[in-house]
């Protein structure tokens, strides 16, 4: 079903070692509303919504493992030449305990990735407006996250994860307008 390039959706760049960075992306990375818990909930979704836009939810949530994997890049970047001292300094010294510098789904503030994160209500437009909040919560993360550096190479990325947010939001807000518009419609057997 997949293609599976080897290459990240787009370059991820960044001029420093910056440990406390690193431990703010991980709330795009195993937080309630990172690219893990999106593209599950997508992924999950798709079996109980109708034909018109399943394809939608299934493009949307592999693209939200491509932007899981840009984030994974981000803080392994950040993290690969810091020292246990700036590992600590950055509040990452349970992680570095129990981890290491590995990658572990968990939030910034460490509390570990649940299942509990993904919404599935089984009403289709009930679903696509929990998307188009989980993709407008994301999108303001990724806004503060570039507030939080100075990393002009990393805004970059965020940058361009931020958009695809926006685009995501936009494409499910279309999907709901499909459904309804198919719901109004009279059916004659």
């Amino acid at each position: 079903m997949w293609v599976y390039e080897k290459k990240l959706q787009y370059p991820v760049r960044v001029s420093k070692c910056d440990p406390h960075m690193a431990k703010l992306l991980l709330e795009q990375y195993g937080g309630a509303d990172g690219e893990l818990a999106a593209a599950l909930r997508y992924l999950n979704q798709r079996y109980t919504i109708p034909d018109k836009v399943i394809g939608l939810l299934t493009d949307i949530g592999t693209e939200e493992f491509a932007h899981l994997e840009m984030i994974a890049t981000m803080i392994y970047k950040l993290t690969k030449d810091a020292t246990v001292e700036q590992l600590q300094d950055a509040g990452l010294d349970a992680h570095y305990v129990s981890h290491d510098k590995a990658l572990f789904y968990s939030n910034a503030a460490g509390v570990p990735w649940t299942a509990a994160y993904i919404q599935a209500k089984g009403d289709p437009i009930a679903d696509l407006y929990e998307d188009i909040a989980a993709e407008e919560k994301a999108r303001a993360t990724y806004q503060w996250l570039i507030d939080m550096t100075d990393d002009v190479d990393l805004q970059d990325s965020l940058k361009f994860l931020r958009e695809r947010e926006i685009v995501h939001s936009l494409r499910f807000q279309e999907a709901v307008e499909i459904l309804k518009e198919d719901r109004n419609t009279k059916k004659i057997f």
